[in-house]
C-alpha cells in the first residue's frame, strides 16, 4: 500500500515539474506579465508539495525535526491552492477588484498556515508516529489539524469550480477557455480527493477499516494534479496540440480516400492536376486536391451510372444499425463500382445520369464534404472486400 501511495506522489511530482519546466521555457518573453509570474509561483509550490509528499513517504526527519516533511507538504499545499486561486482571478481580469480579492486570499492562506503550524506544535507533531498524520489515530488535536488542512484544500476546489464556468463563457480566447474547463475538471477530481481523505480519517477514528479503499485519496490526488498541470499549461501548448490533432484527422481522411481516388484516377487520369506523390508536406493542399479529383472522376462516370440498378447494402454485420447517411453512402459507392466496370467494358446504360441529374452535395462546407466522401470511400472499400 505504501508503494502505491509513494508512486502516486511521484507521478504528481513529475507532472508538476514537467509543467514548471515547460512554463519556464517561456520566461524570456513572458516574465514581465504578473499573471505569468503568479503561474510560476503556483507551479513551484505545486512541485514543493508533492516533493515533500514523496520525501515524507520515505520516513525519517528533516533538519532533525520529525514529520517536518509532512508539515511542509501541507503548508505548501495551502499556499499552492491560494496561488492557483489568484492565477485564476488574474486570468479572468486585472482590475482593482481582482487585486483586492487576491490580497484576501493571501491573508487567508497566511492565517490557515499559521493555524496549521500552531496545531502541529500543540499536537506534539515532531514526536508523533508518522501514521498519526495519515489517519489521526484518534488524537483530537491531530484530527483537528488534518480536518483543518482538508478544509483548506476543499474550499479552493469549490471556488475554482464555480468560477471556471462563468470565466470560460466570458472569454473569446479558445485556448484559455479550454484551460479553464480543464481546471474545472481538476477541481472536481481534487474535491474527490478531499472527500476520500475525510472518509479515511473519520473511518479510522471510528475504528472502521476500509482496506485498500484508503488508496482512493492518493489516486484522486495524483490524477487531479496531472489534470491541473495540463490546465495550467494548456493556454500555451493547447493551440499546437489542436493543430496536431487537425493534421492527424486530415491525414486519416487523406488515407481513407485513397482507394476510391486510386480507382477513379486509373479510370480518368486527367483528373489529376499533377502526378500523384506520396509526400504529405502540404497536407491541406493535397487533401483539397484529392477531394476535387474524386468529384471530377465521379462526374466523368455519369454516362456509366445506371439509374435503374437496384440498391446495394453492406453484407452481414456491417449493415446492422446503418443509418440513412450510411445506406446512401453504400448506394453511391456501389454506383461508382458498377460505373467503373461499365466504363472498362464500354457499356453505357440506357437510363444513366448523363442528363445532368448528378447528386452533388453542397460543397461550401469542406469539412462536411470530406466527411461524406470518407463515408463513401469506406463503403467502397468494404464492397471491394465483399466482392
Amino acid at each position: 500500500m505504501n508503494t502505491t501511495r509513494t508512486l502516486c506522489f511521484v507521478i504528481a511530482a513529475l507532472a508538476s515539474y514537467a509543467a514548471l519546466v515547460y512554463r519556464l521555457s517561456q520566461a524570456r518573453r513572458s516574465w514581465k506579465d504578473s499573471a505569468y509570474r503568479t503561474l510560476i509561483t503556483t507551479l513551484v509550490l505545486q512541485c514543493l508539495t508533492f516533493t515533500m509528499g514523496a520525501v515524507a513517504m520515505g520516513g525519517g526527519s528533516i533538519l532533525g525535526v520529525g514529520n517536518l516533511a509532512i508539515l511542509l507538504m501541507h503548508l505548501s499545499a495551502v499556499a499552492f491552492c491560494v496561488s492557483a486561486q489568484i492565477i485564476l482571478l488574474r486570468w479572468a481580469a486585472s482590475d482593482e477588484t481582482t487585486a483586492r480579492r487576491a490580497r484576501r486570499w493571501i491573508v487567508t492562506g497566511f492565517v490557515l498556515n499559521t493555524l496549521l503550524v500552531a496545531l502541529f506544535l500543540l499536537a506534539d507533531g515532531p514526536d508523533r508516529p508518522q501514521t498519526d498524520f495519515d489517519t489521526g489515530s484518534g488524537r483530537p488535536l491531530v484530527l483537528v489539524y488534518l480536518l483543518a488542512f482538508i478544509v483548506s484544500q476543499a474550499v479552493p476546489c469549490v471556488t475554482i469550480f464555480r468560477q471556471c464556468g462563468p470565466y470560460a463563457r466570458m472569454t473569446d480566447n479558445a485556448p484559455l477557455r479550454q484551460a479553464l474547463r480543464t481546471l474545472s475538471a481538476a477541481a472536481v477530481i481534487l474535491f474527490l480527493y478531499c472527500t476520500a481523505r475525510t472518509v479515511n480519517i473519520l473511518t479510522a477514528a471510528a475504528g472502521v477499516d476500509i482496506g485498500p479503499w484508503k488508496l482512493a485519496s492518493n489516486v484522486f490526488s495524483a490524477l487531479g494534479i496531472v489534470v491541473l498541470s495540463l490546465g495550467l499549461t494548456n493556454s500555451s501548448w493547447g493551440p499546437a496540440a489542436t493543430r496536431l490533432l487537425d493534421w492527424a484527422h486530415a491525414y486519416r481522411s487523406y488515407r481513407a480516400l485513397y482507394p476510391l481516388w486510386r480507382d477513379l484516377y486509373e479510370s480518368s487520369p486527367d483528373i489529376a492536376l499533377e502526378p500523384p506523390g506520396a509526400s504529405v508536406s502540404d497536407l491541406d493542399y493535397r487533401l483539397h486536391r484529392r477531394v476535387v479529383e474524386i468529384r471530377d472522376g465521379w462526374r466523368d462516370l455519369r454516362p456509366y451510372i445506371d439509374r435503374a440498378a437496384p440498391g446495394t447494402h453492406l453484407p452481414g454485420a456491417a449493415a446492422e444499425g446503418a443509418g440513412t447517411e450510411q445506406r446512401q453512402a453504400v448506394t453511391e459507392a456501389a454506383q461508382i463500382k458498377r460505373a467503373l466496370s461499365a466504363k472498362r467494358a464500354g457499356t453505357v446504360p440506357r437510363d444513366n445520369k448523363d442528363a445532368g441529374d448528378f447528386d452533388d452535395r453542397n460543397t461550401d462546407n469542406f469539412g462536411a464534404e470530406v466527411a461524406w466522401l470518407t463515408r463513401v470511400a469506406a463503403a467502397y472499400s468494404k464492397l471491394g472486400e465483399a466482392s
